[in-house]
């Protein structure tokens, strides 16, 4: 299963992309990567990962192909994203930056990296170019999703979303860290923008998850039981 993309900037500048969404650790490619991708290298303070079995960050190492050939090219440049899915291809003109954060943020989710891993079932069902509230309805949806199997086997249910938060808050670290990896080795600006909306969607669940659910609310009642709560 995997999921392809196409930047096209213009005749000398197209990249493809194709993400292998149950891939494992390629330890090969991490040895011939860039130290930057080194695991002691800006590590997340929250990583747990022994440097005895992983010398480089899983990552990082997926990462560093998109982040160079991307360095350099400014943010606000035009690119037309071509993505196609196992069930359907969108394709949009979009800032570069915005391109950048949908292909990063599914070759994250689906890293080896055991913090990143808990998005991997929002890029099992991925939508490049999704909006705040998008993001934050499926993000909640997901994981009430999973409070339900917990309930239905046995195990505690968070209807409170208080584990969410808390996931968020840890890879809230991850997106820290990554950016000082991004800053270190990138001389232009759309790969340290991209990093920073979608840091700025995830933290948006750390700090302000109740303003953030009530933005959803509309999207899920209805008008009769939104008016009855007004």
């Amino acid at each position: 299963m995997a999921i392809e993309y196409r930047i096209i900037l213009d005749d000398e500048h197209k990249f493809s992309y194709r993400i292998e969404l149950d891939r494992a650790f390629d330890h090969e490619a991490a040895r011939q990567a860039p130290k930057w991708t080194r695991l002691d290298h800006q590590q997340c303070n929250n990583c747990p990962l022994s440097r005895d079995q992983f010398r480089h960050c899983p990552a990082a190492v997926d990462l560093h192909r998109v982040i160079e050939d991307f360095q350099g090219l400014p943010a606000v440049r035009k690119a037309q994203v071509h993505v196609r899915t196992p069930e359907r291809e969108y394709s949009k003109l979009v800032g570069l930056e915005e391109g950048l954060r949908a292909l990063l943020g599914v070759i994250m989710a689906t890293s080896a990296c055991p913090v990143l891993g808990r998005l991997k079932p929002m890029a099992h069902q991925h939508l490049p170019f999704a909006s705040n509230q998008e993001f934050v309805l499926r993000a909640v949806s997901l994981y009430l999703a999973q409070q339900y199997f917990n309930l239905r086997e046995g195990r505690h249910a968070d209807w409170e979303l208080r584990g969410l938060v808390r996931s968020f808050q840890q890879l809230q670290l991850v997106n820290q860290a990554f950016w000082q990896r991004i800053h270190d080795t990138c001389h232009g600006d759309s790969n340290l923008k991209a990093f920073l909306t979608f840091f700025s969607m995830a933290s948006s669940l750390t700090y302000s998850l109740e303003t953030q659910l009530q933005k959803i609310r509309p999207l899920v009642m209805s008008a009769e039981e939104t008016a009855e709560t007004a």
